[in-house]
């Protein structure tokens, strides 16, 4: 495990390998799944603002289903996530040659608005655990992305090294700085075992 200012990183993201792959998942992460993606509170607003910017990407029943429940509901355990159309699929998603992608996302491709998606959505498979005075980084491991494991480890990208860019979003270029030397001294070590936060 990694401490940098104050968030600690599993060793899971440092040796784990990782890369999407859509072409064999179908984005399959955005359809399956027991609750919506998780929301930071100040993700709210932003999210109703620019309804109409993504609106039209979304699916008709992703529209039916914000403007009847809202742009967001809670969790079983009392977590903000992204609404689910009749507890499935994510409201936000759009289909594209039969893959499930992000309507937020699309807007945000077409320089339509400057807000990618939910951070969680970004960061996964890296799941984020609030906790006073610190968060903790956790590789959440399911079985939908089997093939963005095989595609990592083909690859040899680690999980930090996919997900560079929203985790500079979510703590900053300095920070992620920080975290590469701290990996780079960790993976000295050749008997590091790989540990998970709980």
């Amino acid at each position: 495990m990694l401490i940098v200012d104050g968030v600690l990183v599993s060793d899971d993201i440092v040796y784990s390998q990782f890369v999407c792959d859509l072409s064999q998942c179908q984005g399959i992460c955005c359809v399956e799944g027991d609750a919506g993606a998780p929301l930071d509170e100040e993700e709210l607003g932003i999210l109703e603002d620019l309804y109409p910017i993504y609106k039209p990407f979304m699916t008709e029943g992703g529209i039916k289903t914000v403007e009847k429940n809202g742009f967001y509901e809670y969790d079983t355990d009392g977590t903000l996530v992204t609404p689910l159309i009749k507890g499935e699929a994510c409201a936000y998603i759009y289909y594209e040659a039969g893959v499930a992608k992000c309507a937020i996302e699309k807007a945000y491709l077409l320089h339509k608005t400057p807000f990618r998606k939910p951070i969680s959505c970004h960061l996964y498979p890296i799941r984020i655990k609030s906790l006073p005075g610190y968060d903790a980084l956790n590789y959440h491991r399911w079985h939908v992305c089997e093939p963005a494991c095989s595609l990592g480890k083909k690859l040899k990208v680690p999980v930090y090294r996919f997900l560079e860019e929203p985790l500079v979003r979510k703590y900053g270029v300095e920070w992620y700085q920080k975290l590469l030397k701290e990996i780079q001294l960790l993976t000295q070590d050749t008997d590091s075992e790989p540990s998970k936060i709980d």
